[in-house]
């Protein structure tokens, strides 16, 4: 039986439908490079792929004359830029489960954006009240694959890997989570779904089919 306290989510994909603006400050970057791709093919490879690493397999496959992380910093920059004026859409019943969920459990987001990046679309959702903890790339030596992410969350929760799950989209974040000593649900997007998810615990296709799973979880005291 699990005794579950805490419930860490991840945002990119998860709770926010984000992956188009992140798209389109690469384009951005890309442009002066005459360098394109279509929305579907460059979100199905990169979704869920750290910046930086994203960054290096562009610049080696296109021979970019910039470092990878001048081309990080600079993607950063723009979707900071972007996403000021065309705010992400939310994931449909984002607002609901955090809602129900902030009733009985401690909740954490932990994130491979930066702290410009998420905190702004948290703010003008008025997401930002339901987090007891936030982690960000910006709070971190190793971003998600690595579980320091989640290891962090879970010390400044003070509850331990077994009174907690992850809910996450991407195999990116699954390794992260299930490395840091996690159950993670997983509930893959349009651009995820063809990864590997074998180590999840759980599979649902929707954060509003994962409720009955998160309410069973959540009485299993």
């Amino acid at each position: 039986m699990m005794n579950l306290k805490a419930i860490l989510f991840d945002f990119d994909g998860t709770l926010a439908d984000s992956e188009a603006l992140h798209y389109h400050s690469w384009q951005r970057v890309l442009a002066p490079f005459d360098i394109t791709y279509s929305e579907l093919a460059f979100c199905d490879e990169f979704s869920g792929v750290p910046t930086l690493k994203t960054a290096q397999i562009l610049r080696e496959r296109h021979q970019l004359p910039h470092d990878a992380q001048a081309l990080c910093e600079e993607k950063n920059r723009l979707f900071v830029d972007t996403s000021a004026t065309i705010r992400p859409r939310l994931m449909p019943y984002a607002r609901e489960i955090l809602s129900y969920t902030a009733q009985h459990c401690k909740l954490a987001l932990v994130t491979g954006s930066t702290r410009a990046e998420a905190i702004p679309v948290l703010e003008h959702y008025d997401l930002l009240h339901f987090f007891e903890c936030i982690v960000t790339k910006d709070d971190v030596k190793h971003p998600k694959p690595h579980p320091e992410p989640y290891i962090q969350a879970l010390v400044s929760l003070h509850v331990s890997p077994d009174q907690a799950i992850a809910i996450e989209d991407t195999t990116t974040g699954l390794t992260s989570g299930c490395t840091a000593g996690l159950q993670v649900l997983v509930i893959p997007n349009q651009h995820s779904a063809k990864q590997d998810f074998s180590r999840a615990a759980w599979q649902e296709s929707s954060l509003q089919s994962a409720l009955p799973l998160i309410e069973r979880l959540i009485g299993q005291d």
